[in-house]
């Protein structure tokens, strides 16, 4: 994956010393002359993918899992086109997630093929086609087209742009999100005809996991060297080596394997070895140095959370400690939650033109979506009832994104102000 794209999707450019062999763009703006031939004057919220598409997936994940508890706590009674737990395990991994992405990718690709960003009517439909997947899954079978047609779009969004740019170096990206969409077609097959989706969900997991380990390790060690430069601090985390290469790859033999035999033992050992090396990793970036930048330290802590869901997944299968769903929710409400939020704040204020200062709300989101994991994942060891504690994991994270509504809503909506100055 283009190192490029990656940090600078995120808001800050990683220093020249990481990418000695990469030219990098500004992170906040389109290049000089793609600005001049391709004017945009429409409103500022359709200017770019992470505009609508990050507000989109805080509001649904603010929304969704408080309703959800709602339905299985038997307050309500809904139909919906799968049972009520599917639909949710569907709704956090092929439409929370993929909106998230989506609005993520579509800031990334103009940095990293110099293209104009997809943007006002091309860019509102695709937006529409998401909310009407999200809707019509309390609908008929039609829905499953309708949805799956979605990340299918986004991935020949990608192909296109790396085609046309003939940026080959970002190939692993159009594949990984092929594979998402071939998961979520996969998802709806096997339930329609088995009532029973595992495997397609282990498989968009398994990517999930892929993601958070690259994506998610590259930014954390090039926001870091950068903090830890700008404070004059000597110690700088340790570069991308062979190492970190290793256990990328470790984790992807170990998941790949995972999603064939799920309770094999041997699956279960090597997700405690993968745990190891990635704790090991992130000890290697100095994060507990970047504890007064909350923007970086957030970052170490969604790796924390990546590297101890594999330990406490490995140790579900092999009979320790969690029971697996509980385990699982480390990778999700942990892992994802926290760093989707950490790069929706990041990226919101850095492509917007303003400065990357942690606020006392963006504080109390991290706290928040943090709280809401941990109560998820041992709340059920603790002596807190199903339900309470369900209720208590769901506010608390849901709060944390509808709070990014609150706090960034306007900034989403709002102009660019580095635009506005010139």
């Amino acid at each position: 994956m283009g190192q490029q794209s990656i940090s600078t999707v995120a808001g800050l450019s990683v220093s020249s010393r990481y990418h000695s062999l990469t030219k990098l763009e500004s992170p906040f703006t389109m290049p000089n002359s793609l600005s001049q031939n391709s004017p945009y004057q429409g409103p500022a919220f359709w200017s770019y993918g992470f505009r609508p598409f990050f507000l989109s997936a805080a509001f649904f994940a603010g929304i969704a899992i408080p309703a959800w508890v709602v339905i299985v706590s038997g307050i309500e009674d809904v139909t919906f086109l799968y049972p009520p737990r599917e639909w949710h395990v569907h709704e956090m991994v092929f439409g929370f997630l993929p909106c998230v992405m989506t609005g993520f990718l579509l800031t990334a690709i103009p940095n990293w093929t110099e293209r104009p960003p997809m943007r006002g009517v091309s860019l509102t439909l695709l937006w529409v086609l998401w909310l009407v997947g999200r809707v019509v899954m309390t609908a008929s079978w039609v829905s499953a087209m309708i949805d799956s047609a979605f990340l299918l779009v986004v991935a020949s969004i990608v192909w296109r742009e790396i085609v046309v740019a003939k940026a080959w170096d970002r190939l692993p990206i159009g594949v990984l999100m092929s594979l998402y969409a071939c998961a979520n077609i996969l998802f709806h097959e096997l339930l329609m005809r088995q009532g029973t989706a595992d495997v397609a969900v282990r498989m968009a997991l398994t990517i999930i996991m892929l993601l958070l380990a690259m994506i998610g390790g590259t930014i954390t060690q090039s926001f870091t060297e950068d903090a830890l430069a700008e404070d004059a601090i000597p110690k700088q985390p340790v570069l991308f080596s062979p190492f970190d290469g290793f256990s990328i790859v470790f984790l992807g033999v170990t998941a790949v394997a995972w999603m064939i035999a799920p309770e094999a033992r041997g699956v279960g050992y090597a997700f405690v070895c993968a745990g190891v090396l990635h704790l090991f990793r992130l000890s290697r970036w100095y994060g507990w140095l970047t504890w007064r930048k909350p923007f970086v330290c957030i970052l170490h802590v969604g790796y924390g959370w990546l590297a101890m869901s594999f330990l406490l997944f490995g140790g579900s299968i092999l009979g320790i400690g969690l029971h697996p769903e509980d385990a699982i929710h480390a990778l999700t409400t942990g892992a994802m939650g926290v760093m989707t939020l950490a790069v929706m704040t990041r990226a919101s204020l850095g492509h917007t033109g303003r400065k990357k200062h942690a606020d006392p709300l963006t504080v109390m989101i991290y706290f928040l979506v943090n709280l809401g994991a941990m109560l998820r994942v041992f709340g059920p060891s603790l002596d807190l009832s199903r339900d309470l504690g369900m209720a208590m994991a769901a506010g608390c994270w849901s709060g944390a994104y509808l709070l990014f509504v609150i706090g960034y809503g306007h900034i989403l909506f709002g102009q660019n102000l580095e635009e506005a100055r010139r």
